[in-house]
């Protein structure tokens, strides 16, 4: 948005957010109040900190990070909001403005000693969030020099809904909480004349005005209308009238040094420039609170709509306790019990953050503002796009399970975007949406998928559309690669990612197949069912990997399977990883590999060769050989083996991942890799609990090892499909018999239809291998093809 496009519409402006002299905020002093918290425990096991640290066992990270970055944490956020929340509280001790240094604009690090603000909205990993607040006891400088604080770990606490740090450098406590639409921020300070609060737009700026002794609002000039449901425009109310004011920018061209550079004037309402912000002051008594209350929009009227909505309380102590209730209703579907209390802890935090996306844009009857910029009326509870590259492979699945009433509106947020935009939203290299609409409608939940079908298809079949290569794909059933210039060590981020790429559009038909013949378009069904084989086309039998080719068909050379690319043959990926990546046909992959015994050995190989690439993937950390948990590409890997009649490997390999690549550092905090708005985090919970859906788009699950020796799910309908682990310990993580519903199970999978009406599945757990449990081929999960025959 340029300069112009940002400036407030004056008087229109001060005319909307007059509004805000009535329902302020009462004033107070520290009050010991606590948030009522609902029955049970599980909510008060969620710990939001986890997943804000990074692995620190050298033979668990690989190679990363590069010289002069850090290693990649979770990227989660201990922020305060609600399940699939607008907002957040959260808060901020990496300075994004001056750089990246993770690649993403991340908010928070567990490690960082120093904290620089706090936000009450913005993007997804809460860096670009607009303005931060800060509360500074003296002085306090312009940002992007911002007046920093230590913080003991110590008094940092985290749980749904809320968080709390005590600033030592300031002597003020901090706590957030959210409501649907607002952040609260309450600040406890000491006696003082100079009890400051900061708040400043980012380095793009934009316009900020003091409108009163209460209240302060502005626009930031980038607008992220297409990335948050919360707007640029922002008001912030306080909880009492502050003694004095004034506003301020950052001159970012000027180069000098010394005095000049900012432009600080007391007294000043009115401000526009980079860092844009203003500063209030208060005359404070020991323990005295102010509370800053803060609300976003895509117009000045929306932030105001919005600060002022039905669920939009002014006490602190009520909105925590509202957060905590939200979360409570969600928690209560899931219990567990055994296992130990770190184990549960962990569950608890991972499912917490399993909520993270997608983001409410509008509740239902509540105004949002579509993709065109007009304003909408939401029909129905309306959400913003699902990151289906990363979530959509397990947590949309969690969700079906859990809340498919959510998963419909999630469905209608997503097609009505389609008609708004022409095309069905994806993300990365595949065209993944197609997973959420083929599994639910496997899972019956109602929805018009006729009309989803028509803006699939469109994306599947329009060149113009959001499949990039798909003319290409089409002509040739396989996507090229551009060798680059000297072939550079990898990571090379400059290619189209073609062998991945062409995996993921096959898998992406073999959905699309399933929907369109379930409709009865049998032509169809017939021709995507066609392409979902195009996978073979990039299969090279000479070294028994997916390998890329140039346009003229030819192997790419040299090829390394073991090196990660970001962009070139495949996608944040290596050779190795990237050869598993065929979860509609995991049979048809065993027949290319030479079968069953072969398909093993190979499985086994990638879990045990070092992982000792040139090429730093960044996020690909949690080693276990050439296999990573810190990425997507291969996650499904460790329970192919229930494909292959070795399940004991996935149910050892699981309890390993479970309890060496989550919170295994010293933190008790670590992720591998990335959480991508929790991917990483649904594949814990999922796998906690015993189960996990390789391919998204069926109804399947197949069966790991729970590390609890009972969990019951209550489903969207109300019924309850409970698992019973007998004789379950961290030296018996082996299945040796099972029963469903009280009659004998072989398979080392079940189906949604299983359970759907309620069930109990009973596994028996030993300290060794069953070679029998799940081993037969004619129990094995459905796959595209067929397996091949031995020859007599």
């Amino acid at each position: 948005m340029n300069s112009h496009k940002a400036r407030l519409p004056g008087r229109a402006l001060t005319v909307a957010l007059s509004l805000l002299l009535f329902g302020t905020i009462g004033d107070g002093r520290a009050r010991e109040k606590t948030a009522a918290a609902p029955p049970g425990s599980s909510l008060d096991l969620a710990n939001p900190l986890v997943g804000t640290a990074s692995l620190d066992r050298k033979e668990l990270i690989g190679n990363a990070p590069p010289p002069g970055e850090p290693l990649y944490t979770g990227m989660t956020t201990p922020g305060a909001s609600l399940p699939q929340s607008a907002t957040e509280a959260a808060p901020v001790n990496i300075n994004a403005d001056l750089s990246f240094p993770t690649g993403v604009p991340v908010a928070y690090d567990y490690r960082r000693p120093a904290m620089i603000g706090f936000t009450g909205g913005g993007s997804t990993y809460g860096a670009r969030g607009a303005p931060m607040v800060m509360p500074v006891v003296g002085d306090w400088t312009v940002p992007p020099d911002y007046a920093t604080s230590y913080y003991d770990k110590a008094t940092e606490k985290a749980s749904p809904g809320y968080y709390a740090v005590d600033l030592a450098t300031f002597h003020t406590k901090v706590e957030l909480t959210a409501s649907q639409w607002t952040s609260l921020m309450r600040f406890t300070f000491p006696e003082s004349h100079r009890s400051n609060v900061v708040i400043n737009l980012r380095r793009d700026g934009g316009d900020v005005e003091v409108v009163n002794d209460r209240t302060i609002r502005g626009v930031a000039t980038a607008g992220r209308r297409d990335h948050d449901a919360d707007g640029p425009y922002f008001v912030a109310e306080f909880s009492r009238p502050f003694a004095s004011f004034g506003t301020f920018h950052a001159n970012l061209s000027d180069k000098g040094e010394g005095l000049g550079g900012e432009d600080v004037q007391a007294g000043r309402r009115n401000v526009s420039g980079s860092y844009a912000g203003g500063y209030v002051t208060f005359d404070t008594k020991a323990g005295d609170q102010v509370v800053v209350r803060i609300a976003h929009g895509h117009s000045a009227e929306e932030a105001d709509q919005r600060l002022h909505a039905q669920d939009s309380d002014t006490d602190f102590d009520r909105v925590h306790a509202s957060a905590r209730v939200a979360w409570a209703k969600l928690f209560d579907r899931v219990e567990v019990s055994g296992g130990t209390p770190k184990q549960r802890t962990l569950f608890y935090s991972t499912l917490y953050h399993s909520f993270a996306s997608p983001r409410m844009i509008a509740r239902k009857g509540e105004h949002y503002t579509d993709a065109a910029g007009k304003d909408q009326v939401a029909a129905y509870d309306h959400y913003g796009p699902v990151p289906f590259w990363d979530t959509g492979r397990n947590q949309i699945t969690l969700l079906m399970l859990l809340e498919p009433g959510v998963v419909q509106d999630i469905m209608r947020s997503e097609l009505d975007r389609a008609h708004e935009r022409g095309y069905m939203n994806t993300s990365f290299h595949g065209d993944h949406a197609v997973f959420l609409y083929d599994g639910a409608m496997q899972r019956g939940i109602p929805f018009d998928y006729a009309a989803a079908y028509d803006a699939l298809r469109k994306n599947a079949t329009d060149p113009r559309g959001p499949r990039g290569y798909l003319a290409e794909y089409d002509k040739n059933g396989w996507i090229s690669d551009i060798v680059p210039a000297g072939n550079p060590s990898p990571p090379y981020a400059g290619g189209k990612a073609g062998v991945a790429t062409t995996l993921e559009y096959a898998w992406d038909d073999h959905a699309l197949a399933d929907v369109a013949r379930r409709l009865g378009k049998k032509d169809d069904a017939d021709l995507f069912e066609r392409r979902s084989a195009n996978y073979r086309n990039v299969f090279d039998p000479s070294t028994g990997f997916f390998r890329g080719r140039t346009d003229d068909g030819k192997w790419i050379s040299p090829f390394d399977p073991a090196e990660p690319y970001y962009n070139f043959m495949m996608k944040e990926g290596s050779g190795w990883s990237t050869l598993w990546l065929v979860p509609h046909d995991v049979q048809g992959l065993m027949n290319l590999l030479g079968g069953r015994d072969a398909f093993n050995a190979r499985l086994d190989t990638f879990f045990s060769t070092p992982y000792q690439p040139r090429g730093i993937c960044r996020d690909c950390t949690g080693v276990i050989g050439q296999y990573v948990q810190g990425n997507q590409p291969d996650q499904q890997a460790p329970y192919l083996y229930a494909w292959s009649g070795q399940p004991w490997k996935t149910q050892a390999l699981v309890r390993r991942i479970l309890a060496d690549l989550y919170g295994s550092d010293a933190s008790g905090y670590g992720y591998p890799g990335m959480d991508d708005q929790g991917s990483t985090s649904s594949w814990y919970a999922l796998s906690a609990m015993g189960f996990y859906p390789v391919d998204p788009a069926t109804p399947d699950y197949i069966i790991g090892s729970p590390i609890f020796d009972r969990i019951r799910l209550r489903l969207g309908n109300g019924k309850v499909f409970e698992i019973v682990a007998r004789n379950n310990s961290d030296r018996n993580p082996y299945i040796q018999s099972a029963t469903l519903n009280g009659k004998p199970w072989t398979k080392p999978w079940f189906s949604h239809s299983d359970i759907a009406e309620g069930a109990t599945l009973v596994l028996t757990m030993g300290p060794a291998p069953s070679k029998t449990w799940g081993t037969d081929p004619n129990d094995a999960p459905p796959s595209m093809s067929a397996a091949k025959k031995d020859p007599q």
